[in-house]
């Protein structure tokens, strides 16, 4: 499998955050934008950046900016279309996406996700987590896994069924992926979850606390 573009998905409202850019409020001198792009570049052939409105805010990014297709801010996976349709003009076969919030996850998001979709006809794998403390006890005998719907590997070849599903109303990620038989990559979750991302301002001072601490 060749390697995959890289979509940063920043199209959400920040709503607990008091609404704006939450990729652009800094963390340890630098955007949380800046992080994500430092960890994810190295990690694909190219990068892009889902979000919506005017995109003259990002220019000092130089990324393509990809607003979402689908109206009404449609939740993550309006972003993946944005970013298969993009990868579709690229010549790409698959795209992995992560969140601009959060500035931790891990350096082998896309080899990890690449290796759990070995043998798939289309990949399609969604990143998880071990639930630990009362996180496990409260699942009970359910899902003993927190699976993180923002950091996955997509196909492109699957982007007009998204499409479909999405013009129909469907914005839950996992309900999609399960349809087609998505898998799940591990990660750890040691000393602290990787995929901790920033939608408070206390998320914010802990996550100044967590880069000190690196």
């Amino acid at each position: 499998m060749t390697r995959p573009l890289g979509i940063i998905l920043a199209g959400g409202l920040a709503t607990r955050m008091g609404g704006g850019d939450k990729g652009l409020l800094t963390v340890g001198g630098q955007s949380l934008l800046s992080h994500v792009i430092d960890r994810f570049g190295p990690q694909v052939v190219g990068l892009a950046l889902n979000a919506n409105g005017d995109p003259e805010r990002f220019a000092d990014l130089n990324l393509p900016v990809l607003p979402d297709t689908i109206e009404g801010f449609a939740g993550p996976l309006a972003g993946v279309l944005a970013g298969l349709d993009w990868a579709a003009e690229q010549g790409a076969d698959s795209i992995v996406t992560a969140a601009a919030d959060t500035p931790f996850f891990p350096r082998d998001l896309a080899a990890r996700l690449m290796d759990a979709a070995q043998g798939q006809t289309h990949p399609l794998v969604l990143a998880t987590t071990l639930r630990t403390g009362d996180e496990a006890l409260k699942s009970g005998g359910g899902k003993r896994v927190n699976r993180h719907p923002t950091f996955g590997l997509w196909p492109v070849a699957l982007r007009d069924d998204l499409r479909d599903a999405l013009n129909d109303g469907l914005r839950k990620v996992v309900l999609w992926t399960d349809k087609h038989d998505g898998r799940e990559a591990l990660f750890p979750a040691e000393p602290f979850d990787p995929f901790f991302n920033v939608n408070t301002p206390d998320d914010l001072a802990r996550a100044q606390k967590l880069l000190e601490q690196a």
